[in-house]
């Protein structure tokens, strides 16, 4: 079953999703948001998938929210910057999805970056492998915002609250060893290697007894959860929205395109 921007394969009792963007290094399009979220609930549906794996096809995971279609500047600009949050409102939807309405574990196989969004991807599954080739960079403060997808809530789970704010103010790209220093990942692969071992870590955990794996889901997503996890992720969306339409959003944005450094001006 192929999606254009989405590959789904089944492996035994491993359902197998790959981001297919791979010209725009796995863009998250709205189209792309609302393809994952309905191939996670197709697979928590059916019974003969135990367990759920997502990557990317090409050089690159994710490398965040498309921001190709926002112009620098003109009288376009306005509708760009709203198309973008409004297209990828679905991100909000996917850490509601993966977390809890999908009792089945979710592997991330980051095989190359994984940048603003795509690392909030990442970070929305329960475990996390990462390539050799891996990198990670938090991207929302270089677009002028803060975080969206759920990031708020599971870095911090992951890494705790300094090394959280310090990873997403300081604006580093982390290397894969790195990464798995700090928590953000698991089990680092050699680039050689890493789709055998993604399918066969997978294809391991979907061996294990499936309700035993389902209830322990349920019980270890519910440590940390936040009391309102919905209102946490609409104040995400909320200060997505508010930064991207800033002045500053808008020059963080013509200043991406242009590759420069932007001039922030605090409005």
């Amino acid at each position: 079953m192929t999606n254009p921007v989405l590959q789904i394969e089944t492996l035994g009792h491993l359902r197998l999703l790959r981001l297919n963007r791979p010209e725009r290094k796995n863009a998250l399009s709205g189209k792309l948001c609302w393809s994952l979220v309905a191939a996670v609930e197709d697979a928590v549906a059916d019974e003969e998938v135990r367990v759920v794996a997502i990557t990317g096809n090409g050089d690159a995971f994710c490398s965040g929210a498309d921001l190709s279609g926002s112009p620098g500047s003109g009288p376009g600009e306005e509708a760009s910057q709203n198309e973008i949050v409004d297209d990828l409102g679905a991100i909000g939807r996917l850490p509601l999805v993966m977390r809890l309405v999908c009792d089945k574990p979710i592997v991330a196989g980051v095989n190359g970056i994984a940048i603003g969004a795509g690392l909030s991807l990442a970070m929305c599954a329960d475990m996390r492998l990462a390539s050799s080739a891996a990198r990670f960079h938090p991207g929302y403060i270089r677009a002028g915002t803060s975080p969206d997808g759920g990031l708020s809530w599971t870095l911090p789970q992951a890494l705790g609250h300094e090394r959280a704010m310090r990873f997403l103010l300081e604006q580093r790209m982390v290397p894969a060893a790195e990464a798995q220093q700090l928590g953000l990942v698991g089990e680092v692969v050699d680039a050689s290697g890493f789709e055998e071992r993604l399918v066969e870590y997978g294809s391991e955990l979907a061996e294990r007894a499936p309700i035993g794996a389902r209830q322990t889901k349920r019980l270890v997503s519910r440590v940390g959860l936040p009391t309102d996890l919905e209102g946490q992720l609409r104040d995400e969306m909320s200060y997505v929205r508010r930064g991207l339409r800033s002045q500053d959003g808008r020059e963080a944005v013509r200043a991406i395109m242009e590759k420069r450094s932007p001039g922030f001006r605090g409005r």
